[in-house]
């Protein structure tokens, strides 16, 4: 994957995990200050202040930001707290009024992600440009989709890159506003080396009460910041009124976070050494265990191709469904785990067994 620069190499004087903070949306010039002034009264400044000016909705006649005006607020965060301020662009009109302005970050929102158009088109607008975006995923769990962002700015020039994760939609889950399918930050820092991931609790979790659980979380898996929202009279905001947090709250809740540290380039103690030697060990034996597995499971599909009987027995599937996942869980493994394994080693079966039905065929052929 493409070389990028990280947060620490921006020129923004970050480093640790970053934290982002800010309200919402942009109201007016008193909010901004009162804001700031808040920050500075509870000694809780973070690396960069966000706020949005414009404000993508599904439907029209809600708040959709209060547009170029509330560039010109900016001034008062870099008077009152002398840090870096990010906003979100949706269209290279954004972008141009942006650089305008001289925000010193971009983000690129979820709705806009999902747009491969869109995305060109802010791209295009900051060919030879040199200043740091972040991505947020798409709205839908599309890991190529992600990615694909990313790279559209990377192949005009931008090198100060990284990605936001705000979690995805999901009508069926009603805990988050948001899912967090934490697999798939995970499976992008490991498909672009390097790529920090910044953690957006406030949009997956879509109230105030769940932040502290899922930026735990987030750290735990390795992400490399947050970006929380934060206003100075949450419940009376314009847009995301329960996600907010106070700065006296924000500095309480990161107060009780474990920022834990990541490896990076450094060498893992012998004791941690020998730990993941005994696990790869561990590992080679599983993998040994189901080729002899999956060896049985071609015999048993050679045999039902002999006895002309189908692939799936229904009874069969759910006496293993139920035994092994009651098995599993005696072993304190989870239910929802040892489903979703079973699950994944029946679909091979079923394939390798239909893949001898169809060499038979084949052959009578």
């Amino acid at each position: 994957m493409k070389d990028h620069l990280q947060t620490k190499d921006w020129g923004l004087g970050l480093k640790g995990h970053v934290i982002i903070a800010g309200p919402c949306s942009a109201e007016t010039p008193e909010q901004i200050e009162k804001v700031c002034l808040d920050m500075k009264k509870e000694n809780m400044i973070p690396d960069i202040f966000r706020a949005g000016i414009w404000k993508p909705r599904t439907r029209p006649g809600s708040f959709e930001g209060i547009g170029e005006e509330g560039l010109t607020w900016m001034e008062i965060v870099r008077n009152h707290l002398n840090i870096p301020i990010t906003t979100e662009v949706g269209n290279a009109a954004h972008v141009e009024l942006a650089l305008k302005h001289k925000v010193d970050v971009l983000w690129i929102g979820a709705r806009t992600t999902v747009n491969p158009f869109a995305v060109q088109e802010i791209a295009d607008a900051l060919r030879g440009v040199d200043i740091p975006v972040m991505v947020k995923n798409p709205m839908n769990p599309d890991l190529q989709l992600w990615i694909g962002a990313l790279e559209r700015l990377h192949d005009v020039g931008i090198h100060k890159l990284a990605a936001i994760h705000r979690g995805f939609s999901d009508s069926y889950d009603k805990r988050f506003r948001n899912k967090p399918n934490w697999s798939m930050p995970i499976h992008l820092k490991r498909e672009w080396k390097g790529m920090e991931v910044i953690n957006d609790p406030s949009h997956i979790v879509g109230n105030r009460e769940g932040l502290l659980e899922t930026a735990q979380r987030a750290i735990n898996f390795g992400l490399d910041g947050l970006m929380i929202e934060t206003h100075h009279d949450p419940d009376n905001a314009w847009s995301d009124a329960k996600q907010q947090v106070t700065p006296a709250q924000l500095k309480q809740l990161l107060s009780q976070i474990d920022f834990k540290d990541t490896l990076g380039s450094e060498n893992p103690s012998e004791r941690l050494n020998d730990l993941r030697a005994a696990v790869d060990h561990m590992d080679d034996q599983l993998l040994d265990l189901l080729q002899e597995r999956f060896s049985m499971i071609d015999q048993i599909g050679a045999y039902k191709r002999e006895h002309h009987l189908t692939v799936f027995q229904a009874d069969r599937w759910k006496f293993v469904m139920e035994s092994r996942t009651e098995k599993g869980v005696s072993k304190n493994l989870s239910e929802k785990f040892m489903k979703e394994l079973l699950y994944c080693i029946h679909e091979e079966s079923v394939k390798r067994q239909e893949k001898q039905l169809r060499e038979a065929a084949a052959i009578k052929k």
